[in-house]
């Protein structure tokens, strides 16, 4: 296996040779977020949304960082780790305790740590779950507290699928790693954003594709029934792209593979993003 680049506390080395500290509360609290920034041809793919959101989540936990100092590690993960296409894992913790206590010293500094990764971005299909939302009510901050997806989505691995749906009280939410869009016959769908919706990038890049093909595009709540009538759904994130659902295992669906407004999308996104 390739030597994976990386950085900690703004220190860079590979990361087998990182420590990290047991009373990080990120291991102890999963008081961290983190961002996925894809790169193609040695280039970052939307950078400035991407750190917009790590600012964001930052903020809604009250975390003060360098936005200058972490977008210049990133930018030199990138360079650096001499990969052509891939992705930085850029994670931030508010810190690292004396000793474990939910209450936080104000004085803590932050802590900081990422990394590069190969990553091919080939179109690829999906098998998922359909599964009851069982995570916190703020899945708008990407958060590393994740066991919610994590419970899930090794389920759905179970039943031999790679991706979950999931729906809270019957209305759909996202996938356990990515957001959903499905189609009819002539429209575009898609969950509007709310505390439990996190607020993809690949989502956003590709509403903003949709609307320029000028394709009938809708967001709101939609309920699994109206899933269930879908022609074809796919789900996005800034590692798989768009990929399309071939099969959920647990409703019943009617999808056509391929349908011509999925491929228009598909083929608009990756024209702009992947060439």
């Amino acid at each position: 296996m390739k030597k994976i680049y990386a950085v900690y506390n703004g220190s860079f080395n590979y990361l087998e040779d990182i420590k990290i500290s047991p009373l990080s509360r990120a291991y102890t609290f999963s008081d961290s977020v983190y961002e996925v920034i894809p790169f193609f041809n040695f280039k970052a793919i939307a950078y400035k949304k991407h750190i917009h959101r790590l600012q964001n989540s930052c903020n809604a936990l009250g975390i003060s960082i360098n936005i200058e100092s972490i977008s210049s590690e990133i930018t030199s993960l990138i360079k650096n780790s001499r990969l052509e296409n891939g992705y930085i894992y850029y994670q931030i913790s508010r810190g690292i305790d004396a000793l474990r206590s939910h209450m936080y010293e104000d004085s803590l500094d932050e802590e900081t740590f990422g990394y590069a990764v190969e990553h091919n971005f080939n179109s690829q299909t999906l098998k998922v779950s359909l599964c009851e939302d069982i995570r916190w009510q703020r899945c708008d901050i990407k958060s590393t507290s994740l066991l919610g997806n994590v419970l899930s989505m090794n389920q759905a691995k179970k039943d031999g699928c790679n991706e979950v749906i999931m729906h809270k009280a019957n209305l759909l939410t996202e996938g356990g790693a990515s957001n959903i869009f499905f189609a009819t016959d002539d429209c575009i769908y898609t969950p509007s954003l709310a505390n439990n919706i996190l607020p993809g990038i690949t989502r956003e890049l590709l509403i903003e594709e949709i609307r320029n093909l000028g394709l009938n595009f809708e967001e709101g709540d939609y309920n699994v029934e109206e899933l269930s009538s879908a022609k074809s759904i796919w789900l996005t994130s800034s590692t798989k792209g768009l990929a399309q659902v071939t099969e959920i295992v647990n409703l019943n669906t009617n999808l056509i593979t391929n349908h011509k407004l999925f491929l228009e999308c598909e083929r608009s996104f990756n024209n702009k993003y992947l060439s």
